[in-house]
């Protein structure tokens, strides 16, 4: 019996410690402004467990620090798609797509395009 609980005791420091408290990585997030990278960050910073979160309009990476003992890519993934943005691994639902400033519609190719010109205009200057 004693064997067992050490084993048990064994197995379960390992899980614990295997888990990283400030891992990071990078996931892709659909958005087109600044507007987006704000409520992007807002979305991620406010998940339980992430340290940082830095979104870059121009590649469209989420740069993340995260306590992999508290929260995991999928919850993060999940909170961003509730504020209308899609990830690789979660899509926003049209309702919540919808919820996004008209000026943020990343799926919209004339908006897209608009927000092209702009960076185009802003570069020229």
């Amino acid at each position: 019996m004693k064997q067992i609980i050490l084993i048990v005791t064994l197995l379960i420091t390992t899980i614990t410690f295997s888990q990283n408290k400030n891992a990071k990585t990078i996931i892709e997030v659909d958005g087109i402004c600044g507007m987006c990278k704000e409520r992007i960050e807002k979305a991620a910073i406010r998940t339980k467990g992430v340290k940082s979160a830095v979104w870059n309009v121009d590649t469209h990476e989420l740069k993340l620090i995260y306590d992999e003992r508290k929260t995991d890519l999928k919850t993060i993934s999940q909170k961003i798609a509730s504020v209308g943005h899609d990830t690789k691994d979660v899509k926003a639902t049209d309702e919540q797509y919808a919820s996004v400033h008209p000026c943020c519609k990343y799926r919209d190719k004339d908006v897209v395009e608009d927000h092209e010109g702009e960076k185009k205009s802003d570069n020229e200057n």
